[in-house]
Parts: structure tokens; sequence; C-alpha cells
């Protein structure tokens, strides 16, 4: 590829770059990936608490778009897109599990970078205490909660199209993040607080 084609491809648009991919262009195809990885399996991750599944999950919604024959409908971001096929993989998993979570039972009844140079031991532990208490945070949210605050935080999707993607009214979606934010608040700055009741 020349520097012209490979500028014109990274200005494309995620459907732009799906229909490359399926032209046979494999470029494109990993231009796409990286837009999505980090975001998609954040939110896979988010949903689910286990890194091993959150990574399988991952590898298989990435599978089941390069086997897909279907176009993404036009109407439909291709990020909400691949959302919609991570988190169907995930009910899917949690079904030929047998685990019925309480999450999996919500989505039934809806469905029918870092700087370079390394940070030293100090920092290391501080951030990964950081990121014990934002995951316990998250833990701690209702699943609807927690489920439209990853869509939006890590998926950057606008709240009507989480409301498309869960099939939930907009209204809905937009009090459940809001409530989300406002326990995340308090219970990163007292997570004694966690006791307060949510809707």
């Amino acid at each position: 590829m020349t520097v012209d084609s490979v500028a014109a491809v990274a200005a494309d648009t995620d459907a732009a770059l799906l229909r490359r991919y399926r032209a046979g262009d494999a470029e494109a195809f990993a231009l796409l990936y990286e837009r999505h990885r980090l975001g998609l399996f954040r939110f896979l991750l988010g949903l689910c608490g286990d890194h091993a599944l959150a990574e399988e999950i991952f590898q298989e919604t990435w599978m089941s778009l390069i086997r897909s024959e279907s176009l993404q409908r036009e109407a439909v971001l291709f990020r909400t897109w691949l959302y919609q096929i991570g988190r169907n993989r995930l009910i899917d998993h949690w079904r030929r599990s047998g685990k019925r979570q309480h999450l999996e039972e919500i989505y039934d009844e809806q469905l029918h970078g870092q700087p370079s140079g390394e940070p030293g031991p100090e920092q290391q532990l501080c951030l990964s205490r950081d990121q014990a208490r934002l995951q316990a945070a998250l833990d701690d949210l209702p699943a609807e909660q927690r489920e439209v605050f990853l869509l939006r935080a890590h998926g950057d999707l606008e709240l009507h199209e989480i409301a498309e993607l869960t099939r939930t009214p907009a209204e809905t979606v937009k009090s459940r993040l809001r409530y989300a934010l406002q326990k995340l608040r308090r219970l990163l700055v007292d997570p004694a607080s966690a006791e307060e009741v949510s809707p």
C-alpha cells in the first residue's frame, strides 16, 4: 500500500473498512480491529469480571464478525453492531455453561494507552489498587447500570445507541447511566457509602 492509500484507509468509516475487508483488504481489518479492540475487551471484562472469559469472548466476537456473511445495517454504527455480537457471545457462553447469572437473566428478558517508560513498583501497586477499587465499585453496581456505564465508557456509544443495543427506552438508559455515575462517585470517594439504596 502507498502512503496515500494508507491515509485513505485510516480516514474510512468503520462500515467502509468492513466492506474493504470483505473485498480482500486485510489491512482494512487490522485498522478496524485496532480502533475497537481495547473498548470491546474492557466492556466484556467489565460485564463478566473474568479476564480469561473476557479474552475468550473477545476472540469469539471477532471470529463471528469475520465469519459473518452479512454486512451491518447502514443505520447502525459498526461499533454498536460489534458490541451486540460480543454481548450475544457472552450470553451464549453463560447458557452453554449452565450458569444462571443475574445479568444473563436480565439479557434474556430484554432479548425476547500507557505512557512510555515502565511505572516503578510503587506506581504499579497504586495502579493495581485503583483498578481493584474500580472493579469492586463496578461489581457493586446493579447489572443494568453496569452495562450502560461500560457501553458508554468503553464503547463510547451514545445514549440512543445504547438504547437500541439493549432494547431499552432511551430515558431508562439515561437514568441508569446517571445512577451508575452517582454510585461510582460515592463508592470511589467513600467505599463505605455502598450501602445506599439505588433504583
